[in-house]
């Protein structure tokens, strides 16, 4: 066996092809040198922008792993290797792993635009999805809120990014709606006084902004008042329930009927 002429003809390939064998190297050095600077550039910049420490870990490594395969695309390409029916199976495989994870990547994507624009934080009080609660947890899947009961309530993040969010704790200020009502022959200058007189003597009603009263309704059988007092996000609920309860107190204080339904029994 002529052992010489196989040798020649294997210098001779490597020598046509030691330039494409070195260009090739040399992509895939410097090629995952700048993948590794570009994904802790984009770190950076989702720190400066305080996006969520677990998305930035998330999608740094999804960043680093996308740069890498078309480095390693690039490189073989570069000797020669026929990289279409390559590329076109990791496609097929992406587009199969997509619809099989259809519902996950909505909640996925979901949970990236609530991290990074930031519509609540933990510790807000929302309503969404027909739900109220204090945010608990925001994770990159699901969103963890805890019921006024303290129930756990699970919300996928696709679905919660996609739907109306009322954020109750944004603001720092919280109206407190509540509707009072009195008798026809009732004083209306007087109960306003009598009603407002509650609320600046409630210590947790602010004084800026100033708490109001207003007829809002001649009912059928009642003049309802509506009273507006201000509350901060946390005393919402103890201006609410404080205020109806002193209210009701004062009124029957002052003398001041508040209509309620009553059976007149007719004897025979």
């Amino acid at each position: 066996m002529d052992y010489q002429k196989y040798l020649d003809k294997i210098i001779d390939i490597i020598d046509k092809n030691a330039m494409n064998v070195v260009s090739a190297l040399l992509i895939l050095i410097i090629g995952l040198w700048l993948a590794k600077k570009v994904v802790k550039i984009t770190k950076k910049l989702m720190k400066k922008r305080g996006v969520d420490e677990t998305l930035q870990k998330f999608l740094g490594d999804l960043l680093s792993w996308a740069l890498k395969i078309l480095v390693f695309i690039t490189a073989i390409s570069q000797v020669g290797v026929e990289t279409t029916s390559f590329i076109a199976i990791l496609g097929a495989a992406g587009l199969a792993v997509g619809l099989a994870l259809q519902g996950s990547l909505a909640n996925f994507a979901g949970g990236a635009l609530i991290m990074i624009f930031k519509p609540f934080k933990v510790g807000d009080v929302i309503e969404a999805q027909g739900q109220i609660g204090v945010v608990k947890e925001i994770q990159i899947f699901v969103t963890k809120l805890n019921s006024p009961q303290n129930r756990l309530i699970i919300l996928p993040n696709g679905a919660l990014s996609n739907g109306n969010i009322i954020n109750y704790t944004e603001e720092g200020q919280l109206r407190v709606d509540l509707t009072f009502g009195v008798g026809y022959d009732e004083d209306i200058k007087q109960t306003k006084e009598v009603l407002m007189q509650v609320l600046l003597n409630n210590p947790n009603v602010l004084k800026d902004p100033a708490p109001t009263i207003n007829v809002s309704e001649l009912a059928d059988s009642s003049v309802n008042f509506a009273v507006r007092p201000w509350a901060t996000s946390e005393n919402y609920w103890k201006v609410y329930h404080s205020v109806l309860e002193e209210g009701k107190l004062a009124l029957d204080k002052a003398g001041i009927e508040i209509p309620y339904p009553h059976q007149v029994e007719i004897k025979k």
